[in-house]
């Protein structure tokens, strides 16, 4: 009786039909993106990358994809982590690899150690003793520096010795971190939306 009283009260499709969306063809998504022309016009995420140590070209390909949705500033490749033009980061990439800006160092701790005199704020993605939300950032915190360390082992503790503070996605079920790739993309999407919130004009 319960049940039959919950499909009664539900609307009728003749009511949804105002709500009913159509799926955008790739022309039409394609007309309000920017290209590698005018990709100078968008503003930067003041946030570079640091992949120290990964193993896949999958997430390297993908952070590489995610980090052009986000427009950072660079990506820096450091330690074992593989690069262009590596064919399978290529294939996760899909062209981003030309529209994102990145470079390659074996020593992840010399590219920290400029970019601390060039006024960065060094983060890791990590969990760590001293956490700190990934959504409670704020913009004093920028121009940043996002360490995403190893899949098994994480970001290293010479490279943690360097940070300022980190940051971690908090975990709800039985595992204790996320696929590297997927947490970055839910960090810097967070960090893109602290920054968009509060440097541009309501």
């Amino acid at each position: 009786m319960i049940l039959l009283q919950l499909v009664d009260n539900l609307p009728s499709s003749s009511n949804n039909e105002n709500i009913r969306m159509k799926k955008l063809t790739h022309d039409e998504i394609t007309v309000n993106r920017s290209t590698l022309e005018t990709l100078h016009e968008v503003e930067k995420l003041p946030v570079v990358v640091l992949l120290d140590n990964i193993r896949s070209t999958y997430n390297v390909g993908s952070v590489f994809r995610t980090s052009d949705g986000a427009q950072i500033n660079k990506l820096f490749l450091t330690g074992y982590t593989p690069h262009p033009p590596n064919k399978e980061i290529l294939k996760t990439a899909l062209g981003s690899t030309n529209s994102v800006k990145w470079e390659f160092h074996k020593d992840a701790l010399a590219v920290v150690d400029q970019l601390k005199k060039e006024g960065y704020k060094i983060c890791a993605l990590e969990l760590t003793e001293a956490p700190q939300m990934y959504y409670d950032v704020s913009t004093q915190q920028f121009p940043l520096c996002l360490i995403v360390g190893n899949e098994i082992t994480g970001v290293s503790q010479k490279l943690l010795d360097e940070c300022d503070f980190a940051i971690e996605i908090p975990q709800y079920g039985i595992k204790q971190s996320l696929n590297v790739a997927v947490a970055y993309g839910i960090a810097i999407f967070e960090l893109r939306k602290i920054f968009d919130t509060t440097t541009q004009p309501k």
